[in-house]
């Protein structure tokens, strides 16, 4: 959890951009095989039509389906808000749900408005949700795999640890790009990278889809506007794999 976040500018540029845009680009960097470092589609948008979330993994594993050994279920909630410290950016609170299925919901409105109130900027859990018209009141991007009513006896097991979540570990400190489409992650070492090449790669799409809706397109001028998109972005990796 050493590395060092990114600046408030690169941040913006990263909420401007949806996600599977922001996947699009992290590819022409080559730094990880195009199947993997996404949330797989057990993990979805509780709110689909709040913006993109980025922000940076506080994570924590979580049990419902017996009681913790000691104090009440939401008695490491003060520990979880002081380990953001720890974090190089904006917090975004991941969740492990241990129980398999899920037994109780992991967040509520409690929950949220606490880690909000203390600079988080999102949840991911691979358990479920509730409370999610309160969530949403507060402006609370999460992201979840169903809702249950009840929270039973939550409780956090251990902060700040490597986490199984959609399909992939997530460890400490990572960035997380989130919205409509799901979770990805964002390898620190491209993030800055990653943000500054986004307006050109969608620049190169829109050679595509501006043509597309010229009411002139046929099969060969299309063609020729996939080659020129498919040009741009060849010369968009070369430059920023060197």
């Amino acid at each position: 959890m050493s590395t060092k976040g990114l600046s408030q500018e690169d941040l913006d540029l990263l909420r401007k951009y949806d996600t599977p845009t922001i996947c699009n680009v992290i590819e022409i960097f080559e730094v990880r095989p195009r199947n993997e470092g996404y949330m797989d589609s057990r993990i979805k948008a509780c709110f689909p039509e709040m913006p993109p979330m980025v922000g940076y993994a506080s994570t924590a594993t979580y049990r419902s389906d017996a009681p913790p050994g000691a104090g009440d279920v939401y008695s490491s909630i003060d520990k979880q808000v002081s380990a953001f410290e720890g974090i190089p950016g904006p917090p975004v609170v991941v969740f492990q749900d241990l129980d398999d299925p899920s037994v109780a919901a992991t967040f509520g409105e409690v929950m949220c408005t606490t880690y909000k109130t203390f600079g988080a900027v999102g949840l991911v859990t691979s358990g479920t949700a509730r409370d999610l018209d309160q969530v949403r009141e507060i402006g609370f991007p999460a992201f979840s795999n169903g809702a249950i009513c009840a929270h039973a006896y939550c409780h956090t097991i251990s902060i700040h640890v490597p986490v199984r979540v959609g399909g992939i570990t997530v460890k400490p400190g990572e960035l997380l790009h989130g919205d409509c489409n799901g979770v990805t992650t964002i390898p620190n070492e491209i993030a800055s990278a990653v943000a500054q090449a986004c307006a050109e790669y969608v620049e190169a799409e829109e050679i595509v889809l501006e043509h597309l809706k010229s009411g002139s397109a046929t099969p060969d001028t299309l063609g020729n506007a996939r080659r020129e998109c498919a040009d741009r972005i060849q010369e968009l990796s070369n430059r920023v794999k060197i």
